[in-house]
């Protein structure tokens, strides 16, 4: 169960949900095919060849190995953040949480929004990513980057802020 759904109050319901943009992942692949690339090198020329004993693993298989599994890490690593962070719109308020170990979690009741920004970069206009921004009043404003479709997150704020307004 997500920490939106175990954290909500009776009578609230998730109107909208987003989370990290998938270009987060990025840097992490980039960094694990650096691994990745000399790990295939190296088991490449190790791999003995067709009608040959296979002997016990040498330096250059275990670098490999080091190799292939710091890659994997640092792909896994980047995956586990993007699925750790959650954001929600609810009929109350505005969730959002980052971390598994480590958690921050900052939750906002829609009548005390003072504004919600949103910053998009062209990459961000192309892709679908953007920064957004929540001021509550009185508070310090609370910052989101790289959040998948950022401009739907900020209409469902408004219309939910309408809509408390209006009632």
């Amino acid at each position: 169960m997500s920490f939106v759904d175990q954290n909500l109050i009776p009578g609230e319901t998730v109107l909208y949900r987003t989370r990290l943009h998938w270009i987060v992942l990025l840097v992490p692949a980039f960094i694990s095919v650096i691994f990745a690339v000399p790990a295939i090198l190296f088991l490449k020329g190790t791999i003995p060849a067709a009608g040959t004993k296979a002997g016990p693993l040498d330096l250059i298989a275990w670098v490999a190995l080091v190799c292939a599994v710091i890659s994997l890490v640092i792909i896994g690593a980047g995956m586990l953040y993007r699925s750790s962070t959650e954001m929600a719109v609810t009929n109350n308020r505005v969730m959002m949480k980052t971390g598994l170990i480590s958690r921050r979690s900052v939750e906002i009741v829609l009548s005390k929004i003072e504004s919600l920004t949103v910053d998009q970069s062209i990459p961000g206009r192309i892709f679908g990513f953007g920064t957004v921004t929540v001021r509550g009043t009185g508070g310090t404003p609370e910052t989101f980057m790289k959040i998948a479709h950022p401009l739907e997150l900020r209409q469902k704020v408004q219309e939910q802020i309408g809509q408390k307004t209006i009632a």
